[in-house]
């Protein structure tokens, strides 16, 4: 891995506790079959599989099963976890998953300040940082200080046993190319349109990158948590999006532009939006809350989250982000009752409205996890 002193190679070492190599070349790992074996470890906690479990639920073959395992032991990813009774044979050994074995790092960039975390392969944060920023201050000051700030993440143990992450997954608000890693005009900082922030941070910190929306992140992060079937998740801070999942995955659409939802337009009079419209959810829902009218912001955000109900009939509507979590009460019951009367009037059964606890850096890691355990999220 390429050393930095302002980013993150100055934090971590090169190797694993048995000298083998971990890194950017875990990203992809060696195949989709380890990745299958990655996820049945890790989904079987502490109590292990054995590797006929892994053979049945994969439909590897055992002689599959026990090349990927003896890589993954050699490589410091799968410990011994003990032994399992069997009918009629010596007791099977079973398998665990080595969540210290390696970290991703999530970042979210917002507005006016950074936060990152290190999160192990189970996902459970070990550090996390955050710093003030101001995202107009120019592409150099905000490299720098994602690169200082995700650079100052350490994991636990002694001096020199930390190891390379797997890679840095960056979450910030939209519009933004995710297979490209490029922005386009994120609202209120025309300037980054076109700027080309996976790459430069990847030459930055010496690791491969990830960048997608914030919101993105974020529903990815409750997907990989459990939260199952189709939502949305309706992130409220310093500005107003939409993370859908739908069926289980992430929707970002053809141009993975999906879930620009602060941009719809439900006032054609309204006052101006950042983005250049008139009328916007966000504008009218920011607005409110800069009057200190919160019941006013949760009816606007009913109003939208009603659309997106009617749209794409979800199964239902998760709320979060900084202004959320200032008047949880107030916004999930604003919110729920625009949706009920909704739901009165079409006859529909009513749609669940919930607060999430949803931390975007923490979604952020998860695109660089997902991919590991065979998901396609990431």
């Amino acid at each position: 891995m390429k050393r930095t002193n302002d980013g993150i190679g100055g934090a971590y070492g090169s190797h694993g506790t048995h000298g083998a190599p971990l890194g950017a070349n875990l990203l992809a790992l060696r195949s989709h079959n380890t990745a299958l074996v990655l996820d049945l470890l890790r989904t079987a906690g502490a109590e292990g599989i054995s590797r006929l479990e892994l053979a049945e639920r994969t439909g590897l073959t055992p002689q599959a099963v026990s090349k990927i395992t003896a890589r993954l032991r050699a490589d410091g990813l799968a410990a011994e976890a003990g032994h399992r009774a069997s009918t009629g044979g010596k007791p099977r050994t079973v398998l665990r998953l080595v969540p210290e074995a390696g970290h991703a790092v999530g970042v979210h960039l917002d507005r006016d300040e950074v936060r990152a975390v290190l999160v192990d392969l189970d996902g459970t944060v070990v550090d996390r940082r955050r710093a003030p920023l101001d995202l107009g201050a120019g592409e150099e000051a905000v490299l720098a200080r994602v690169a200082g700030t995700a650079g100052a993440l350490r994991t636990p143990g002694a001096a020199g046993t930390d190891r390379p992450p797997l890679g840095v997954g960056v979450a910030l608000p939209g519009p933004l190319d995710h297979e490209r890693g490029v922005l386009h005009r994120v609202t209120g900082f025309p300037e980054w349109d076109g700027f080309p922030l996976r790459d430069a941070l990847a030459r930055r910190l010496g690791v491969p990158v990830v960048v997608d929306k914030d919101t993105n992140a974020a529903a990815l992060g409750l997907a990989v948590g459990g939260e199952g079937g189709s939502f949305a998740y309706l992130h409220l801070g310093t500005g107003l999006g939409a993370g859908l999942v739908i069926g289980g995955s992430v929707h970002r659409g053809a141009r993975t532009g999906a879930g620009e939802f602060g941009h719809q337009v439900i006032q054609l009079d309204g006052p101006r939006c950042g983005c250049g419209d008139r009328g916007c959810v966000e504008a009218l829902c920011l607005g409110a809350v800069g009057r200190g009218e919160t019941e006013e912001a949760a009816r606007v955000l009913g109003a939208g989250a009603a659309n997106l109900v009617g749209l794409l009939d979800i199964d239902r509507v998760l709320l979060g982000g900084r202004t959320i979590e200032g008047d949880p009460e107030v916004f999930a019951r604003g919110v729920r009752a625009v949706l009920d009367a909704r739901a009165r009037r079409t006859g529909d059964a009513a749609v669940p409205v919930r607060v999430v606890g949803g931390e975007v850096a923490e979604g952020a890691a998860q695109l660089v996890l997902a991919p590991v355990f065979g998901r396609g999220d990431g």
